[in-house]
């Protein structure tokens, strides 16, 4: 798969470079607009080489011959843009004499809801006309200029001369427009490249240059223009969309250097805070959201992802983020102008307790995720014999995000200077963190439960989620040791990042997506973890294995996941076949990783 992006359009095309079966095709809004796009090229000509040198644009070359000779030459340029696809086709006759060519393009169009492409939600519509008309009246189309001519176009090229065709397609869709008055900006401008990167924290590139490179060019990418600012697309191809608990990680991972991303995502999620109660989304008031999805299936109701409420970790690491903003750029004018936001979201904080025990917990409404902490497949909470464990759940890095963003409210306070609510933030902090000691702390295992099930029993289960709470600083020191034993355990640790879940486990499955597959951001946060508790050794130890998965692979990216199995000496690991690249906290994971690796962060 190719992945192309600008803003809000992207592509997903084969190996050769055209949209011809499953999910391939031209995207925005959530909707796939054409299914099929493939050129038909005069008989002969095969493809030599394809580049991706930048994310929004694809460079292919291709060539026909006689006998060991080249006849005729074709440099191929397709670019994306905000709502446009221009595709560069230039010819070039290498032979004395004249050629003619002929060049047809097949569109087939779709306007399918993403939902649809998936297979979640009913059939998928094919071989629609270049225009649509959905149920709730909004129009979209595709237009092409020029439009091919019966049997295509006929180029003449003169001997040793050269001809070049310019196609243009727009995507065209009122969705995500602008309110009035506000431009969309062209470019991200605040995303500096790989050379400006390296002159804010100058440490030298070695192995880096190359995945930190294509790192920040994903970045880039997969930003997405807001009235509040650029916000990050969670990944390519099924979450090109705001995601709360995604964008905030990856802003989270930018910070020094991407400050202004921090600024937009906050900005974003503050804008659409949940205001009232509404099962069907679940949204309450103070929640920050899942995601934004502009579909049809979305915008009609069928599905309630318009505006998603369903996590109950957004709404700590909204406040995580914004202190982390604090620590490391000195800004407390945003803090003064997000105040009612991260006072709504720490008042969310408290009702999200319905029985009063302190415990941050989820109950889910069934509209929409079964599971709301980070793993969100249906069978990723289970007890140490396989059972799936019944909600509501209190998991336990939720319950460290908490006490970290209690802790940031206490900051918060303090540096307005008012002491009395900075007190009761801070005390607030203390008894999250007594109760995940007392709760969740398994020293048989050497680990804390995965989470707590409706009846307060723990999941006695070995999982990747404890690195999350070092992180968060809610690790006590005496038991700092025996948990990073255990997480860099064999059964735990693959060698190329933390197993989900541990190998002896019930429902362990290396290629499964949450119970035994390797998430390299979920790893770096532990990396995070380690460094924070100044455990350089064991942290670079990790970040070194995460470099090397992203130079084992071919576009070298951190992959949105890969299979647990055990790392072996000269083989990349098993790539688990429907992973999203690029990944927008993977690729900020690189970044992250490489912070820390040169000091630039302690956690």
């Amino acid at each position: 798969m190719i992945p192309l992006k600008e803003d809000d359009t992207y592509l997903v095309l084969s190996a050769r470079g055209f949209a011809e079966e499953g999910p391939e095709g031209f995207y925005r809004h959530d909707t796939r607009f054409l299914a099929r796009y493939r050129l038909d090229l005069p008989p002969g000509f095969q493809l030599l080489e394809t580049r991706v040198p930048r994310p929004d644009r694809l460079v292919q070359f291709w060539g026909r011959f006689q006998g060991p000779d080249g006849e005729a030459f074709l440099r191929r340029e397709l670019q994306v843009a905000r709502g446009r696809v221009v595709e560069r086709l230039v010819f070039h006759n290498l032979s004395p004499r004249a050629l003619e060519l002929q060049v047809g393009l097949e569109l087939q169009a779709s306007f399918a809801d993403l939902f649809q492409v998936r297979g979640w939600h009913g059939t998928t519509p094919i071989g629609a006309g270049l225009s649509h008309r959905a149920r709730d009246k909004v129009e979209q189309r595709v237009v092409l200029d020029p439009e091919p001519p019966p049997g295509g176009f006929r180029l003449l090229l003169p001997p040793k001369g050269q001809e070049a065709l310019v196609l243009s397609l727009r995507l065209e869709s009122p969705l995500g427009a602008f309110p009035s008055g506000k431009q969309v900006p062209e470019a991200p401008g605040h995303l500096p490249d790989y050379e400006a990167f390296l002159q804010a924290f100058p440490r030298g590139e070695g192995a880096w240059e190359a995945p930190l490179r294509q790192a920040l060019l994903d970045l880039r990418a997969l930003l997405l223009a807001t009235p509040e600012g650029f916000v990050p697309a969670a990944g390519i191809p099924w979450f090109v969309a705001p995601f709360g608990r995604d964008s905030l990680l990856t802003a989270f991972m930018l910070l020094p250097w991407g400050k202004e991303v921090a600024q937009g995502v906050l900005r974003y999620l503050a804008h659409r805070q949940g205001r009232v109660h509404d099962p069907f989304r679940e949204e309450e008031p103070g929640k920050i959201l899942h995601e934004v999805r502009l579909g049809e299936l979305s915008r009609l109701g069928e599905v309630p992802f318009a505006r998603y409420y369903g996590t109950v970790d957004a709404t700590p690491l909204f406040l995580v983020l914004l202190g982390r903003y604090l620590d490391l750029t000195g800004d407390l004018g945003l803090v003064r102008e997000l105040r009612p936001s991260w006072e709504a979201a720490l008042g969310w904080l408290e009702r999200a307790d319905p029985d009063g025990d302190g415990l941050l917990e989820f109950h889910p409404s069934g509209s929409g995720l079964a599971v709301q902490s980070w793993k969100d497949s249906h069978d990723s909470m289970s007890h140490a014999d396989g059972s799936l464990a019944e909600p509501p759940l209190a998991v336990s890095e939720v319950q460290g995000y908490a006490h970290l963003a209690f802790r940031y409210a206490e900051a918060f306070h303090r540096a307005l200077g008012e002491k009395e609510a900075a007190k009761r933030a801070g005390k607030r902090a203390e008894a999250l963190y007594r109760l995940i000691q007392e709760r969740f702390w398994l020293p048989e295992l050497g680990t804390y439960a995965l989470a707590l099930d409706r009846h307060k029993a723990p999941l006695r289960v070995k999982a990747s989620d404890a690195g999350h709470l070092l992180w968060a600083g809610a690790v006590p020191e005496e038991r700092v040791k025996p948990l990073v034993h255990t997480l860099l355990s064999e059964e735990v640790w693959s060698g190329w990042g933390l197993r989900t879940l541990g190998a002896k486990e019930a429902r362990y499955n290396p290629l499964s997506y949450h119970n035994g597959s390797v998430w390299p951001h979920d790893t770096a946060l532990f990396a995070g973890g380690l460094f924070r508790y100044g455990l350089a050794e064991e942290g670079q130890r990790v970040v070194q294995a995460l470099l090397d998965l992203a130079l084992s692979q071919p576009d070298l990216r951190l992959p949105e996941l890969v299979a647990g199995f055990p790392r072996e000496p000269g083989l990349p690991p098993v790539p688990y076949p429907v992973a999203c690249r690029p990944q927008a906290w993977d690729a900020g994971a690189v970044v992250y990783l490489y912070a820390l690796a040169h000091g630039v962060r302690a956690w």
